[in-house]
């Protein structure tokens, strides 16, 4: 790896905004471990099949208030590597949209998996503002249609049963075969094909830290595996990569 200025890829996961109070999926204590039976609100088929699913879902959005989270300091943390002067690109696995929130400049940020700020009609593809949506869910309208067409609104994420964008997972693959370091912080590497960047950083020569609560896959191949908790780890980890490369 060069001795200075090497470009940072970093591939964050749910683990990183759960100190912003956003659960979590696979985790010991994630959503999924809770109630196995919400992965349906997110599953493409079920969500555009079955109203009901589609009202629960519109519940379940507004009662974990997630657009009202704030980032916090492992968010903030990667703002400040990138504000450092260091060639820093994030591409995230969530859709809360906290990085950007953080300061961390949108272009470089790419969504993997979209946004939950966003939401989109599955018809006439005309978008808004998720809040603007739930702001009708809490004036009584269970399942709002689009405003445009009348037509189902989904978020402007990537639902179970559909595949990534090719142009984010090619400008992401792009990203990982020439980073110098790839970090893994908060995911559980276990959903493909963004599961498979680590390995093809790896691959291409890049040194690889996996920052994460649980084990993951990548842990055997990484250069330093953190199992500290991320808002007080990647702090740490960003004051040292900023006093060897800033």
């Amino acid at each position: 790896m060069n001795a200075k200025r090497p470009l940072i890829a970093v591939l964050t996961g749910a683990g990183i905004s759960t100190d912003s109070g956003i659960p979590d999926y696979r985790g010991p204590n994630g959503l999924w471990q809770r109630d196995p039976g919400a992965q349906r609100l997110v599953t493409v088929g079920p969500y555009l099949s079955d109203p009901e699913v589609r009202r629960e879902a519109w519940r379940l959005r507004a009662a974990t208030g997630a657009l009202a989270a704030e980032p916090n300091a492992g968010h903030r943390a990667l703002v400040a590597l990138e504000r450092s002067g260091l060639p820093v690109r994030v591409l995230t696995q969530n859709v809360d949209g906290l990085h950007q929130r953080a300061g961390q400049t949108p272009r470089k940020v790419l969504e993997l998996h979209g946004t939950a700020r966003e939401v989109q009609c599955v018809d006439c593809r005309a978008t808004g503002p998720t809040e603007q949506a739930l702001e009708r869910v809490a004036a009584g309208e269970p399942d709002p249609a689009c405003l445009v067409c009348g037509a189902i609104l989904r978020p402007r994420t990537v639902m179970f049963g559909e595949q990534l964008d090719t142009e984010v997972l090619r400008q992401a693959e792009a990203i990982t075969t020439a980073c110098e370091l790839f970090i893994a912080v908060g995911t559980s590497l276990q959903v493909y094909p963004v599961a498979a960047l680590p390995y093809d950083a790896v691959r291409a020569g890049a040194r690889l830290i996996v920052v994460n609560g649980e084990p993951t896959p990548l842990d055997e191949v990484a250069e330093e595996v953190v199992r500290e908790p991320i808002s007080t780890a990647l702090p740490t980890l960003v004051e040292r990569l900023v006093a060897r490369f800033g």
